[in-house]
């Protein structure tokens, strides 16, 4: 897996990888803008099993914001969250809050390249697959990369926090 030479990929995600050295392929598809889930959305253009295609959520901890990314199919469980992150409380966080913190948009924000580093957790079902996909940094792009090299991009840590819809 290399870095796909693709100028119009050019996001704070990919420029972090490519600066980090990290193998990583990005895939642009079509977003049609009426699409309700982003990530199945994107399981399906791009051909892939759903279980290999995560979304990353913002969520408070304890007052604190924390990335959870959990397969698309899949919820974030915010007690196993919270948990993950030696917290007792957590809850969604306001769009507008992550998007002005991660500098993405609700839909494109990717765990990687974000304005300011978060505590991060990736569901521990990526250990099963050789390589994830997590959004590039906009609607309709999704970087292929192994699961520990997202942990070590975002300085996170494997913990089972997504339960079934």
């Amino acid at each position: 897996m290399g870095r796909k030479a693709d100028a119009s990929a050019g996001t704070p995600a990919t420029v972090a990888l490519s600066r980090a050295g990290i193998a990583f392929t990005a895939h642009a598809y079509d977003h049609d803008p009426r699409a309700a889930a982003f990530g199945l959305e994107a399981a399906e253009k791009l051909g892939i099993e759903p279980a290999r295609v995560f979304k990353t959520l913002l969520a408070t901890v304890d007052g604190g914001l924390a990335v959870g990314i959990v397969p698309v199919a899949d919820q974030l469980d915010l007690k196993a969250l919270a948990a993950a992150l030696g917290g007792k409380r957590a809850e969604m966080a306001d769009p507008a809050v992550a998007e002005r913190k991660t500098g993405y948009v609700v839909g494109g924000i990717s765990p990687i390249g974000q304005k300011t580093p978060l505590p991060t957790v990736l569901d521990e079902s990526a250990i099963l697959c050789e390589t994830v996909f997590v959004s590039g940094g906009r609607r309709g792009l999704d970087l292929e990369l192994a699961p520990d090299d997202l942990l070590a991009i975002t300085a996170g840590r494997y913990a089972p926090i997504a339960r079934p819809r």
